[in-house]
């Protein structure tokens, strides 16, 4: 379909350290289509994160990423 548009839950990345300061985006390939499938994909893969406060300080400074809407136009392109 020409300028179909869906919304859909997505997966956030979220970092922030002193070298790169705040930085977000989506996660490549987690789209879902339910806000729970993405939450339970973001526990599957990125639970053990709560328990690694290594990577949450400095230098890396990674936060738990986060289940977001999403809005999907597709267009054909010429």
């Amino acid at each position: 379909m020409i300028g179909h548009t869906v919304k859909r839950w997505g997966v956030l990345w979220h970092s922030r350290n002193a070298l790169d300061g705040d930085r977000q985006h989506l996660m490549h390939g987690a789209i879902f289509e339910t806000r729970r499938e993405a939450r339970a994909h973001i526990e599957a893969e990125y639970g053990y994160m709560r328990t690694r406060s290594d990577l949450r300080r400095e230098p890396h400074g990674w936060r738990m990423p986060k289940a977001v809407r999403v809005s999907i136009t597709t267009e054909v392109l010429p």
